[in-house]
């Protein structure tokens, strides 16, 4: 049986209401993705539009068809607001507000001014608009999850030209005043197209949902949570038993004399100087070199193609910065200083736990020598190699 105009219409409405409560309870259970709260409010001006529509059809009215317009636009504006705020993360309200205020003033006054085939011209230019610029939005997004945004742009899209041949074909027929709701082939196709639209777009977006929660929690996995570096499970994934060339530079820090500022001052100013080292940490590398901290008030920084020179140079210069840093303890400024070892790979059989063993070594020469200095493990391994030769000896 061949569903008519109407009832394809509340097949789409029961299919956003369905699709609105599903994201309702999603981000009940967890609200870090904001976003799906835009689509439940978008969802729900949409809905309120389809019936209202719906009822449009079969009693005609410029109140009925002002209305649901109304509640059209407001959704589609709120769906490309939500869109927006995926992508950059800020609030959409604003965004929202403003585009259904362009898009709602106008096409009422021309409905109420008896120019209803007009109305509903703008209307679904303005909507092909929005799914188009939604589509968008989600494409320049696609690199965190790019299954299920790659997916949503097509459907956006799909939508959004669907939307657009209703407009054309109204137009191509100079339909300027109706007194009843647009009927013809392109306007069956739209509904089609939206019915299966709305089902693939929830479930892609739940999809989406998924995929961001898996992220999140293999970021919150490898990040240390005081200061936002990579802890040391992440490092050791990353590099651990990965040959280390004789361009590839281990750096190892740690704060002098740490204990004896949690000892006087507490934890709270003990994690203090932690977060500040890191700051001076991030600050002293280049975007590409991997920062972590291995575990207490100890650090590692892995500087790559890089030369001795550059790798003390770039160790003095965090160390000289942090020194200079005055934390505020109470009434008091604090100021603490680090150590640094720094070690190169030798031979190809080096991989990274041997190069970090060798950081660390010169790490605890520098701090044999009095602290706030930076050790090259160089001589190190030539000390090593003379030991093992003279024990090998008769």
């Amino acid at each position: 049986m061949i569903l008519d105009y109407n009832s394809l219409l509340l097949a789409l409405g029961f299919s956003a209401a369905c699709l609105m409560v599903t994201l309702l309870g999603t981000w009940v259970s967890r609200r870090a993705d904001s976003f799906l709260l835009t689509l439940v409010v978008a969802l729900l001006f949409t809905v309120v539009g389809i019936f209202v529509f719906s009822s449009y059809t079969l009693e005609t009215g410029t109140i009925r068809a002002s209305l649901a317009y109304a509640s059209l636009m407001a959704g589609f504006s709120t769906i490309y607001a939500g869109s927006v705020q995926f992508r950059t993360n800020r609030s959409p309200w604003t965004l929202a507000s403003v585009f259904s205020f362009a898009t709602i003033v106008p096409g009422v006054a021309l409905i109420l001014s008896g120019v209803d085939g007009v109305g509903f011209i703008f209307m679904n230019a303005t909507t092909a608009a929005l799914l188009i610029g939604t589509g968008w939005q989600y494409w320049r997004a696609r690199a965190e999850a790019p299954v299920p945004l790659i997916g949503m742009v097509i459907l956006y899209v799909l939508s959004g030209v669907s939307f657009a041949l209703c407009a054309a074909v109204l137009l191509s027929r100079h339909q300027w005043v109706l007194g009843h709701a647009p009927q013809n082939w392109a306007e069956n196709l739209n509904l089609a197209i939206c019915v299966a639209g709305m089902s693939g777009i929830g479930a892609l977006s739940l999809a989406l949902h998924q995929w961001r929660l898996a992220a999140r929690h293999r970021h919150e996995a490898n990040t240390d949570l005081l200061t936002g570096l990579l802890n040391r499970r992440a490092l050791f994934d990353k590099v651990s038993g990965r040959p280390i060339d004789t361009k590839t530079a281990i750096v190892t820090f740690d704060i002098d004399l740490f204990k004896s500022v949690n000892d006087q001052h507490g934890h709270a100013i003990g994690d203090m100087v932690i977060r500040i080292f890191a700051e001076e940490l991030n600050n002293g590398v280049e975007d590409h070199e991997i920062v972590a901290r291995l575990g207490g008030e100890e650090f590692a920084i892995v500087l790559t193609d890089t030369l001795p020179a550059r790798a003390e140079r770039v160790a003095a210069d965090i160390l000289r910065k942090f020194a200079l840093r005055e934390i505020p303890a109470g009434e008091a400024r604090l100021r603490c200083t680090a150590s640094a070892g720094i070690a190169f790979g030798r031979m190809e059989t080096d991989n990274f736990e041997i190069v970090l063993n060798h950081a660390d070594a010169a790490l605890y020469q520098a701090k044999r020598d009095g602290r706030n200095r930076v050790q090259i493990a160089d001589f190190l391994h030539e000390v090593e190699r003379a030991d093992a030769k003279g024990n090998a000896a008769p």
